[in-house]
């Protein structure tokens, strides 16, 4: 089976071209392909197919094989991917993920794809469509004790599920032992990811993420993305304002658009090598 090793900003995936080949067992190939000692090594895996809704469809499995809804930064590499290897001549594309159809425009420079803006999707902040088992309409600043420690949590869904906690310094943290008592929390019942965050200023952020099923990431667009959204929430940030996210693989710039209430994702799309292994 061929596949291609590609990151956004650090988050890396196995990138596979399902036009092409076929794979049987997605979960047992995700775990063993994302292994970073015996596999390729990743986050995951991304299956690149046919769609009948748009030009692509992407289906993704984490790392631990479990079927993941969405990923942001994925999304900019699909459109790298499908541009790069003249599966289309277009610089925007409509692609389907089982959280909706995501239309990417492409920034091209010598004929290869260098970046790609995202329309995300708006935030969903209803808990029971997060799902967060919490009362209320919304779950903005509660605070809730993990680990002995309490955190103000900010709940975001953007086509999967996120905690965002703003925290003086994310790089202090025994993030490995936190963010697992995050994912598996009862309060949780499809777990979570989690982002923690810290303020530099009203236009840029920091943060660190620990993902559901894959443990901590270099980045997460959705949780980017959730990011911001909870920023401007908590009166940290504002809309329609480029925010800059720093994370611990690169930077991406997240803008809530007020108009169309939708989130835009803007980030890099790198492939790193292309090869083949046996499943």
């Amino acid at each position: 089976m061929k596949f291609t090793k590609m990151h956004g900003a650090g988050n890396d995936y196995i990138y596979i071209n399902c036009f092409e080949e076929k794979v049987d067992n997605p979960e047992q190939t995700a775990i063993k392909l994302s292994d970073r000692h015996f596999g390729v090594g990743g986050d995951g895996i991304v299956l690149i197919c046919p769609s009948e809704t748009a030009d692509f469809r992407m289906d993704m499995y984490n790392a631990d094989g479990s079927r993941g809804k969405m990923c942001g930064n994925a999304t900019r590499c699909v459109a790298k991917y499908v541009y790069d290897n003249g599966m289309t001549d277009k610089n925007e594309i409509d692609l389907e993920t089982l959280s909706g159809i995501k239309h990417i425009k492409m920034t091209v420079k010598n004929n290869v794809v260098v970046s790609a803006t995202v329309n995300m999707g708006a935030p969903i902040t209803k808990p029971e469509d997060i799902p967060v088992s919490l009362e209320g309409d919304i779950v903005l600043g509660r605070v809730i004790n993990i680990a002995e420690q309490d955190f103000a949590i900010t709940c975001v869904s953007m086509g999967n599920p996120h905690c965002v906690t703003f925290v003086a310094d994310p790089d202090n943290m025994d993030l490995p032992k936190i963010g697992s008592l995050f994912e598996n929390n009862p309060i949780f019942p499809d777990r979570i990811n989690t982002e923690f965050v810290s303020v530099l200023d009203a236009n840029t952020l920091k943060m660190r993420v620990w993902e559901r099923g894959s443990g901590e990431t270099l980045a997460c667009g959705t949780g980017a993305c959730a990011t911001v959204a909870a920023a401007v929430l908590n009166g940290y940030c504002e809309k329609d304002k480029d925010i800059k996210l720093k994370l611990k693989g690169g930077e991406l710039v997240i803008r809530w658009d007020s108009k169309s209430n939708d989130i835009f994702m803007t980030g890099p799309a790198v492939t790193v090598f292309t090869g083949k292994t046996e499943i």
